[in-house]
This record gives C-alpha cells, sequence and structure tokens, in this order.
C-alpha cells in the first residue's frame, strides 16, 4: 500500500479542484461570416500535437489517483440505453452522490472529500426519477433532447422537446444540430436553429453536440463549433455516442482551440464535453492532459470541461483500488447502473 505521505498529496491535490467558480454564460454574438470562413485545420500538425501527449504528460503514482478522482468529478454519469429502467436510473443516481467506494476513499485519506460527478445524462422519460433521487446533492440532471441521436425530427418538435425537458426539472440540455447545415455549409441555418434551441432552454444550460464523426473534416468541426458558440452555446460537445466514430483526441483540440479564438475574440467562456467511447482511465487522464495543456487549470473544472461516459467510471475506481492494494479488481465490484 502507498505510504501516507502519498495519501496526503492525493487529498490535497483534489481538495483543491473542488471550488467550481461560477461561470457566466455565454450570450453569444452576431453570425460572422468571415471568421467562419477564414477557418483553417492542419491535419498532420494536429495529429502530430496529439501524438506527443503522452510522451510529454505522464502522471503517475500519487499524482495519477488525484487526477483520476479529479476526473470523476468532471463525469456527465450517463445511461442512454434503450432498456434502461427507473431502477438502473435510481442505482446510477446512487453511483453519482458516492462514485467511489467508502473503503477507497478512507484509503486514500479522502472521505472528507465531496467527490461527485458533475451531472447524470438521461432520456426525458427519466427526469423525474433522476431528480427525485439526486434531490439535496446538488448534482444536475442533463437530459439529451431534439431528437437525439439523429436530430431529424421537426424543428417545432424538438423545440417543444427541449421545453418540456426543462420544464420537467432538467438542468441541462445536450441537443443534437442537424449535421447537414454543416455539410452543406449552411451556417446562417445553424446558427439560427442552435440560437432557437438556447432560447428555448431559459435558464437550462445548453450543450451542442456536433457528431464529429459525421462532419467529414476538422475544418468542419472547427466551424461547426465556432458558430455553435456565436449562437450562444454553453458548452460544444464532440458526440452522440452513437455514432461508429465518437470523441477522438485530434477532435478534441481542434474544438478546444476554436474555444480558445471564441474566447480571444469575445471575452466569453464556453465549455468543452468529450462524449462516446471514452471507457479507459487512461483514455481521461489524456483528456485532461490536452485541456491542462491547451486551455489552463481553469478548464479541469466542471464549469468549463465535461467527460459523457458510463464505464469510464467502473475502470477509474479501478485503478484507485490498484492504487490503494497494488491489486486489481474485477469490474463486478464496481457496478454502475
Amino acid at each position: 500500500m502507498p505510504g501516507l505521505p502519498q495519501q496526503r498529496s492525493v487529498t490535497s491535490s483534489v481538495a483543491s479542484s473542488l471550488d467550481v467558480p461560477v461561470t457566466p454564460r455565454n450570450p453569444g454574438v452576431p453570425l460572422d461570416l468571415e471568421w467562419v470562413e477564414a477557418v483553417r485545420i492542419n491535419r498532420s500538425a494536429v495529429e502530430r500535437r496529439v501524438a506527443t501527449l503522452r510522451t510529454r504528460r505522464t502522471v503517475k503514482k500519487e499524482w495519477q489517483a488525484a487526477w483520476l478522482l479529479r476526473a470523476i468529478t468532471l463525469i456527465d454519469l450517463t445511461s442512454l440505453s434503450g432498456d434502461d429502467t427507473p431502477g438502473r436510473i435510481r442505482r446510477l443516481c446512487d453511483k453519482a452522490r458516492r462514485p467511489v467506494r467508502a473503503d477507497l476513499l478512507e484509503a486514500l485519506q479522502g472521505a472528507q472529500l465531496p467527490i461527485k460527478v458533475a451531472a447524470v445524462c438521461v432520456y426525458h422519460h427519466f427526469i423525474a426519477t433522476a431528480t427525485e433521487a439526486l434531490e439535496g446533492s446538488g448534482i444536475p440532471v442533463a437530459a439529451v433532447s431534439t431528437g437525439f441521436p439523429a436530430g431529424l425530427s421537426p424543428f417545432e418538435q424538438r423545440l417543444a422537446e427541449i421545453r418540456a425537458s426543462v420544464a420537467a426539472g432538467a438542468e441541462e440540455i445536450d441537443v443534437v444540430i442537424t449535421r447537414a447545415h454543416v455539410l452543406t455549409e449552411s451556417w446562417s441555418a445553424l446558427y439560427d436553429e442552435v440560437r432557437a434551441m438556447r432560447e428555448a432552454c431559459g435558464d437550462a444550460h445548453i450543450k451542442t453536440i456536433l457528431a464529429t464523426g459525421e462532419l467529414g473534416t476538422l475544418r468542419n468541426v472547427a466551424r461547426a463549433s465556432l458558430v455553435c458558440m456565436m449562437a450562444g452555446a454553453d458548452f460544444v460537445k464532440t458526440s452522440t455516442g452513437k455514432e461508429s466514430v465518437n470523441a477522438t483526441l485530434p477532435v478534441g483540440l481542434v474544438m478546444a482551440r476554436a474555444i480558445r479564438d471564441y474566447q480571444e475574440r469575445t471575452d466569453h467562456l464556453v465549455g468543452l464535453k468529450a462524449a462516446g467511447g471514452i471507457r479507459a482511465a487512461r483514455d481521461a487522464l489524456d483528456w485532461l492532459a490536452l485541456m491542462k495543456d491547451e486551455m489552463g487549470d481553469q478548464w479541469l473544472r466542471p464549469n468549463l470541461f465535461r467527460i459523457g461516459a458510463s464505464a469510464l467510471l467502473t475502470d477509474i475506481e479501478r485503478q484507485l483500488e490498484h492504487f490503494v492494494t497494488g491489486r486489481y479488481s474485477a469490474a463486478h465490484r464496481h457496478p454502475v447502473g
């Protein structure tokens, strides 16, 4: 078992990251087509930069344990299966409240830390169940909306879906954009769509899902990110998790730099949500390293960075148990839902 000094390092490293500042919402700006059309992406340079992540920044031992605990606080714990039930959602919410087994936190001398996930993400049908199960926890319910995952239902129906989810208690709405607007470079149509969705969200935060695996090019990813931010998105999100290609680090780098460009020009902060296919603790560490290198420590808090996942939490807890005991445990010892 790691020595006591290492355990104290874990606790102190995580405690400083649990104070989440209130971030003013992105109000959006008028659509700037010249800015959008000027975007250029050097794919080979992006891929070279991403390839250096694991060689340039590696965390070990107590620092890895601290980063993994921080990663938990960034997770939108998600269940979007056709066979979801109220019982499964309640178990998911219980895990959201207590994502790490008490004995592991005790061994890390972190029992006093308020470790919990950033949000619980469900279909509209389960908003009431999740809201009731999370009452008093401070964990918001996020709902996928607007004809998720394809986003091809009638537009007024998609807006009504948003309003219904907000009325049911969702504090965050994950919407899907019309991919055809990006593929046909119909930027005004995309801007108007997201602007209307933001208005329908009211006080609920809006995360715009780009479905990057279906956008064709990294340039399209960057341009779609910019248009969504101009329209007032609080977060830009990589994927629904239902595409054949979901969150990848090259896409994350391009989106992070679009966010940085937007902030530099407008002084508005926008978050990034990586979702789809992030299942291993090692993957989460790579995403944290990317955000720290590109955006700084400010983006390692749930007000500005999220990871949409479910199986990821199981692997993180397994890695924490290995840090404490020196042994890996079976996944069934760390059920999520």
